[in-house]
């Protein structure tokens, strides 16, 4: 699914696009937590068409992403996004986005649009 389908779905914002070329990609895979020990030990696979999202809005998920290979990051609650947020993206060359959604309301749209959760197995 490309990634503004996703965008939509999931009524996110864009905060900081570094390479805008990547709202036309396909993404198929979503994996969701706020524990960045969680994201390195479980996500092993699919990385290049990941979307990565998390509550847990500060630089380190995306020096997180960044080690993972994943170029596509959601932040849920509609969180906060300081300058210095958006200067890591900057720094990092990272996209990111923010929606209102919950982390569970998130998972439950993208998956029943067709989006896999990842086998973690």
């Amino acid at each position: 699914m490309k990634a503004r389908k996703i965008l939509e779905i999931l009524d996110a914002k864009q905060v900081f696009v570094q390479d805008e070329d990547m709202l036309d990609k396909d993404y198929e895979y979503c994996f969701a937590t706020d524990l960045m020990s969680d994201a390195l030990a479980l996500i092993k696979n699919h990385n290049e068409s990941l979307v990565f999202i998390t509550g847990l809005c500060n630089p380190q998920a995306f020096r997180t992403a960044m080690m993972l290979d994943v170029d596509f990051v959601v932040f849920v609650r509609d969180k906060h996004t300081d300058e210095t947020l958006i200067e890591a993206a900057k720094d990092l060359g990272f996209n990111f986005f923010k929606s209102p959604k919950t982390m569970f309301d998130a998972c439950v749209c993208l998956g029943n649009e067709g989006i896999k959760g990842l086998d973690i197995n």
